[in-house]
């Protein structure tokens, strides 16, 4: 079955929904495999759309990730200011998100100044976590879980 038009992945590729109840469309194959969507009734178009940023992202930005890809509401992605990082920033990604959490006062001044045209309104949270953590490292878990829901509307 052909994706509906109108909604697109940050690629510009169009994406379907299902609807977990009656069983509905599948996701298209071009959603990005980095959007991960958190709530299990299924895909759907009113989820907001979260990114979180670090520098490299290999440590940070992958962990706040993977920590709230199973957050009800809200669809997940990361990715890395630098251009050698494993997932670099681009202004696709800022046009598909809603809510921009970056890890460093740093980085929301890199952000101010290589996107500027491309940020439109969405929000920028500065959380403060220095770059001094491992990859799901328990410490940095903690932290991104009390420093984080605050800012995400819960259903």
């Amino acid at each position: 079955m052909p994706p509906p038009t109108g909604e697109r992945d940050c690629r510009g590729i169009a994406v379907s929904t299902r609807d977990g109840k009656a069983g509905g469309h599948s996701p298209a194959r071009g959603v990005p495999r980095r959007a991960r969507r958190a709530s299990k009734a299924g895909w759907a178009f009113a989820m907001k759309h979260v990114l979180f940023v670090c520098s490299q992202n290999r440590l940070r930005s992958p962990t706040a990730e993977q920590v709230f890809s199973s957050w009800e509401g809200i669809t997940v992605a990361s990715a890395g200011l630098n251009h050698d990082a494993d997932t670099p920033l681009t202004p696709e990604w800022l046009q598909w998100a809603d809510l921009i959490f970056v890890m460093e006062p740093a980085h929301r001044k890199k952000l101010a100044q290589r996107f500027r045209a491309h940020l439109h309104g969405q929000r920028v949270v500065c959380l403060h976590i220095p770059d001094e953590y491992d990859f799901m490292d328990p410490a940095l878990v903690a932290l991104l879980r009390a420093r984080v829901p605050p800012y995400l509307d819960r259903p």
